[in-house]
């Protein structure tokens, strides 16, 4: 297969002009859909830093993961363009994962460290950065809350 032959993948078909922070239900596919978590607005010059979007997947993987929902959670990650998270979810509807996420994120911030930062745990365990963690936490649970 050849790079000119490939198509498109789907979240590189969305217009991200004009695309605002928000939760917006991403494409399904076998049951999974796949969920955008957008902190910050694409191409706006204010992205999450590296060792602060690090520290959000590990806090909020762990969250989700032990949440009441959590074998509905397929996947918790952070985007490449540094702008969000991606959540991945079997059998949940939009107003199950806003309140699952309102109450994911408040308790996020009640966190007093990294959930699996050390050495053993962690590929990159020197790049956290819990209080940015915290910050971005608290500025997109603000986001969720107006979407109610």
């Amino acid at each position: 297969m050849k790079p000119d032959t490939m198509k498109k993948i789907p979240s590189f078909s969305l217009d991200h002009d004009g695309m605002k922070k928000g939760l917006y239900k991403g494409m399904v596919c076998r049951g999974i859909t796949t969920w955008d978590l957008r902190f910050k607005e694409p191409n706006g010059g204010d992205y999450i830093t590296p060792k602060a979007l690090h520290s959000v997947e590990h806090i909020l993987a762990t969250v989700l993961r032990n949440s009441d929902k959590k074998d509905s959670i397929v996947y918790f990650g952070p985007m490449g363009c540094r702008t969000g998270f991606y959540l991945l979810t079997a059998d949940l509807g939009y107003e199950e994962v806003l309140s699952l996420l309102k109450e994911s994120f408040a308790l996020a911030l009640t966190f007093t460290e990294v959930p699996g930062s050390r050495k053993k745990e962690c590929g990159n365990y020197l790049e956290h950065d819990l209080q940015g963690a915290l910050d971005e936490c608290a500025e997109y649970l603000k986001v969720l809350e107006a979407l109610s």
